[in-house]
């Protein structure tokens, strides 16, 4: 119980550290604005903000629910898995650190989704916000894949999970811009503090997630692939 819990809260600080990042961060400020242009309805403001989230959210859930399926549904790949995660999660921990500390960077062309669809969601109103979310959740750069599908994919696939786990991240990826649309209904005053502050905690929040993947990939490489017993 205690280590569904310890999954839980990893799935959820990934979550986070994605909707922080830069990249991420880029679209939830894209969503925020969208969301904004109805600040003389705070009700509409908040209810756009919950659509948005509600839509990233649904996306990683159908995402995670599809891959862990898949993954666990053929019974040779499914005991793959399970012998062989262990001895795949150090490297693939420290590759995912060293993108989180900028070691790893990649040139993403065509970053965000194309000026027609954001114009279609805007012509839907309140909803054209779930429509974004669900649009900006496809729109992986490399910080967001890294997480998605390095961290959240492998969490779910080992308890099984392609609701639970995918569900909470998504839920996270988009806490900033239901933050901001309610500081929006209630006013905008606080509103540049906040992103300042945001931007502040991303940059050691990074740093650390980073650090710390780095070292559990070493532990987890040490103790299952060369058998060095450290404790």
């Amino acid at each position: 119980m205690e280590e569904w819990v310890i999954a839980l809260v990893s799935a959820f600080w990934f979550g986070i550290l994605t909707s922080i990042s830069p990249c991420p961060l880029a679209t939830n400020i894209a969503a925020i604005s969208f969301v904004g242009r109805q600040v003389d309805s705070p009700r509409k403001v908040f209810a756009s903000g919950l659509l948005y989230t509600g839509g990233r959210m649904l996306t990683y859930v159908v995402l995670g629910t599809v891959l862990v399926a898949s993954l666990l549904s053929a019974p040779s790949l499914s005991y793959s898995l399970q012998k062989y995660m262990n001895l795949a999660l150090g490297p693939l921990l420290i590759v995912v650190g060293m993108v989180l500390l900028e070691l790893i960077t990649f040139n993403v062309g065509g970053r965000g989704i194309g000026q027609a669809m954001q114009d279609r969601a805007a012509k839907m109103n309140v909803w054209g916000a779930g429509l974004l979310g669900i649009l900006f959740a496809l729109s992986f750069c490399p910080t967001s894949a890294a997480l998605f599908f390095g961290s959240v994919l492998p969490l779910a696939v080992k308890w099984e999970s392609g609701l639970v786990m995918p569900g909470i991240y998504g839920i996270a990826t988009g806490l900033p811009v239901l933050l901001f649309a309610g500081l929006l209904a209630i006013g905008t005053q606080k509103v540049s503090q906040t992103y300042n502050r945001v931007m502040a905690f991303e940059r050691w929040a990074r740093t650390i997630t980073g650090v710390l993947f780095i070292i559990v990939g070493i532990y987890y490489c040490l103790t299952y692939i060369y058998g060095v017993s450290i404790f």
